[in-house]
């Protein structure tokens, strides 16, 4: 046996929710450029539809984009049906699919809005982990990945429900990590403040700021830096690594002061 493990995903089927942009579109191209079938899934079918048709092209990897909306329990069967239908097996799955709208108050919470934001972080995820890593178990392995948040562990007053629900993806990825034991590892990455597409909305100015005395690292994440923790959990790397989560965030959940 080689002393340096392969981060490689030859012939593995990869499933990555949020998979059209951000870190889940860094992630799934990633894993196609190591080897791996993937599948991209998000709400909107012409996103999904161009990010599949874009890895494909730069990779040479079979592709496939589903439109799905995971904080839909219906559409989470649906979505890991049409993944085997298509593929026969499931070998990884990235929970990356993730949402925290804006509120003025934790009062003016709305049902409608503290609903939907349970139900893409944490319902949807827990859906999808039941079903397909019952089938992984019954297949004799595979790897689940939770992406969470430093807001996990690290909440702000204005993002609430979003940390609620990221927390108990934590919770999640450590039961089902004994759930579905030996042969299915289960784990979780918790990304800080990364400079994705979403940071486009951001006083940029003001974050950087911030970061010189919250961060260890002093500055935000860049998209690609999640793809070294990424490959690591997907792959026979970490044949050892289950329960865990990892941070990926410059040192920032416990680094401000």
């Amino acid at each position: 046996m080689p002393a340096t493990p392969s981060f490689r995903l030859d012939d593995k089927v990869a499933l990555i929710t949020g998979g059209s942009r951000g870190l889940g579109r860094q992630i799934a191209e990633a894993y196609a450029e190591q080897g791996a079938r993937v599948v991209i899934a998000s709400r909107k079918a012409d996103s999904v539809e161009q990010a599949s048709r874009e890895i494909a092209e730069a990779t040479g990897a079979e592709t496939l984009g589903i439109a799905a909306h995971v904080g839909d329990w219906e559409q989470c069967t649906r979505l890991a049906e049409q993944t085997y239908e298509r593929f026969g097996r499931i070998d990884v799955l990235v929970n990356n699919a993730g949402m925290s709208p804006l509120y003025p108050s934790v009062a003016e919470v709305s049902e409608e809005l503290f609903d939907k934001v349970l139900g893409v972080n944490l319902k949807g995820p827990f859906r999808l982990s039941s079903l397909v890593g019952t089938r992984m178990v019954e297949a004799g392995g595979g790897a689940i990945i939770n992406v969470s948040s430093t807001a996990s562990v690290a909440p702000r007053g204005d993002i609430v429900p979003y940390a609620m629900a990221k927390a108990g993806l934590n919770a999640m990825t450590l039961g089902l990590a004994r759930e579905f034991s030996p042969t299915v590892r289960v784990n979780g990455l918790m990304p800080g403040p990364f400079l994705t597409d979403i940071s486009k909305a951001w006083d940029l100015e003001a974050f950087a700021e911030r970061a010189r005395d919250d961060i260890p690292l002093q500055r935000g994440g860049e998209p690609g830096e999640i793809v070294g923790a990424a490959l690591y959990l997907a792959s026979d790397a970490s044949s050892y690594t289950t329960g865990t989560i990892i941070k990926v965030d410059g040192g920032s959940a416990y680094g401000a002061h």
